[in-house]
């Protein structure tokens, strides 16, 4: 899951009818280990050793991912008092041993770089969806879509089968996300999670708030870990701790993920089928609605329009058509039919005029993967330029 604002607990609807297995081992991705940081280990930490599981056979794998820059390291963690307290008290919460917590903890790594990715842009900078759109709709991501639609079509279907979430939608989040499993991250988890979690940027609008999601991430990230028997130092991800082809935070790793393939373990790192039916059960229980359009085209009556009032809500959907149109939106065709509530979405185009879509339940669905309207949209635009490039069905 790319990683911005990140995801919200709240459930919308009944839990998917997928089979959600208890994962007995994670698979894990290939790993470059730095020397300097392999130095840094052997002399300062108290590792405990966790087998690594053996590679699954019979199933299709994501090409290795590839190795985008050297990642720059402060102290270990074992250093601050703060972590090691807070070691002891998720020991307690999570029933582990104390001293398995403090060794693993203690291992982790400062990291400059993270700290300064994780800072939103300058008061002021303007929002522009045309330059965000460039950065995903493009002739790369479009011709890796069409071979990982082409080579996973039957599991698309399954999941699209059980779910309802169109097969589209989910070959649109994993390219947005990571080029079907091109560029997964080269931080390591750990890492990424205990920077945030006790070194969280103060100068950040929301900081307190983010340092305690980042320190429960952290929290899930050893439970899972430890449940698993997957060695925590091996884990690599994106700067935020997103993880794997779909770019799972660990606690949608626990909550959504699922073992579509039957093999009795979650690999989201090489097991296409784990990641598609992930990604549709995920979308499942944020009330994803089957056969609902994401959104609508809508232009504005200036006579009645009540612009403050359509966007004041932001992008939950909350207006009626009745209610929609009455304060000045225009809609047309099935759009008028539509039975759910709606959402007056704008997305900024710099110095140009914005654009707007009438949004619908399953656009907000797509925003609780990433909090952002942006997101939402790209997803889907990539999601229709590939289905368009797909041979006739």
């Amino acid at each position: 899951m790319s990683t911005g604002d990140q995801l919200t607990t709240r459930l919308k609807g009944k839990a998917a009818s997928l089979h959600c297995m208890q994962i007995p081992s994670i698979a894990l991705a290939p790993v470059t280990i730095k020397p300097l940081i392999t130095a840094v280990l052997l002399l300062c930490a108290c590792a405990l050793a966790v087998g690594a599981p053996a590679k699954k056979t019979g199933k299709k794998k994501a090409k290795p991912r590839k190795v985008a820059h050297a990642v720059v390291t402060g102290p270990i963690y074992a250093q601050s008092p703060e972590a090691m307290q807070a070691a002891d008290e998720m020991a307690t919460r999570l029933a582990l041993d104390p001293l398995w917590v403090r060794q693993t903890l203690g291992q982790a790594m400062r990291l400059p770089q993270v700290l300064k990715f994780i800072l939103p842009p300058p008061p002021g900078t303007p929002k522009n969806w045309a330059l965000y759109r460039s950065r995903f709709i493009d002739d790369k991501r479009i011709s890796a879509g069409l071979k990982f639609w082409q080579d996973n079509q039957a599991t698309l279907v399954r999941a699209e089968a059980q779910t309802g979430v169109p097969a589209e939608i989910i070959v649109g989040v994993l390219g947005v996300e990571t080029i079907y499993g091109q560029q997964m991250g080269n931080f390591r988890v750990i890492d990424a999670l205990a920077t945030l979690a006790f070194d969280f940027p103060s100068q950040h609008p929301r900081a307190p708030e983010r340092s305690a999601f980042f320190k429960a991430e952290l929290e899930q990230f050893l439970l899972m870990t430890h449940r698993t028997q997957t060695d925590p130092m091996r884990l690599r991800g994106s700067y935020a701790g997103a993880m794997g082809m779909p770019q799972f935070m660990p606690s949608s790793w626990m909550k959504y993920a699922v073992d579509f393939d039957g093999d009795g373990r979650i690999d989201l790192f090489t097991s296409t089928a784990d990641v598609i039916g992930s990604v549709a059960n995920y979308f499942k229980l944020f009330n994803w609605q089957p056969g609902m359009p994401t959104h609508y085209s809508v232009s504005f009556d200036p006579q009645k329009l009540d612009k403050d009032a359509l966007l004041a809500p932001d992008i939950l959907p909350t207006f009626s058509v009745a209610s929609f149109t009455a304060k000045g939106a225009v809609l047309q065709g099935t759009a008028l039919q539509h039975a759910g509530p709606l959402a007056l979405v704008e997305l900024q185009n710099g110095n140009e005029p914005p654009s707007y879509v009438a949004g619908t339940d399953n656009f907000y669905a797509i925003t609780r993967y990433n909090w952002s309207s942006y997101y939402a949209m790209a997803v889907i635009e990539l999601a229709q330029s590939v289905a368009r490039a797909m041979p006739a069905r």
